[in-house]
């Protein structure tokens, strides 16, 4: 079967091989150009790519990534409405009427060790799963927060860039910039006090 192709010269048109990896320039159909062109970075030739990465191959994985970003959306949608209600005085409310609904039905169920069960599983399943709520909640929360002191600092001149992005940094690192800062402060408490002692 004969297929147009789109080489690194013009269009020639020739069978297309079972193992592209196998010829020095690799060739492609219009449909695999498409596809790479829109993984390539900007000024690159998106017609040297690399041999183990076939058409089909970037597809999926371009249909994977959407799947991903739309399930974190929805994720982190579900996870700031329920942390937003979990906050709310209403569900105070309603978790105090479930505990003294539960214990005026104590003496009905004899205080037994089913009543006391369903208390202990309830509260302790719903207590897991607003965990994980929650904590995608903080978690955005605070990468929103650190990218807004990124911008703060890149956007004053007199700042640091070189503290942008610094939660990244190992515990050594982040100690070293404490006792850095530490030292500032003790520099100007000490050039304060000079200055007292001189007034």
């Amino acid at each position: 079967m004969l297929i147009n192709k789109v080489a690194l010269g013009p269009i020639v048109t020739h069978p297309r091989p079972k193992n592209s990896a196998s010829i020095g320039c690799i060739a492609m159909t219009l449909t695999e150009l498409k596809v790479r062109q829109a993984f390539c970075p900007p000024g690159a030739r998106p017609m040297k790519c690399e041999p183990h990465l076939s058409a089909p191959d970037e597809v999926r994985r371009m249909k994977q990534d959407q799947e991903n970003q739309a399930f974190s959306v929805w994720f982190g949608t579900i996870a700031a409405k329920t942390a937003g209600w979990v906050g709310s005085a209403w569900a105070f409310i309603l978790a105090v009427f479930v505990i003294v609904l539960w214990g005026a039905a104590g003496p009905y169920f004899h205080y037994s060790d089913t009543w006391q069960l369903v208390i202990n599983t309830a509260t302790t399943v719903i207590t897991f799963l607003v965990v994980f709520l929650i904590q995608n909640t903080q978690n955005r929360d605070a990468r929103a927060l650190h990218l807004k002191l990124d911008e703060v600092i890149r956007a004053i001149r007199s700042a640091r860039n070189e503290m942008i992005s610094i939660e990244h940094l190992s515990d050594e690192e982040l100690e070293d910039l404490t006792k850095h800062y530490d030292r500032l402060r003790a520099e100007c408490e000490a050039r304060r006090k000079r200055e007292d002692v001189k007034a």
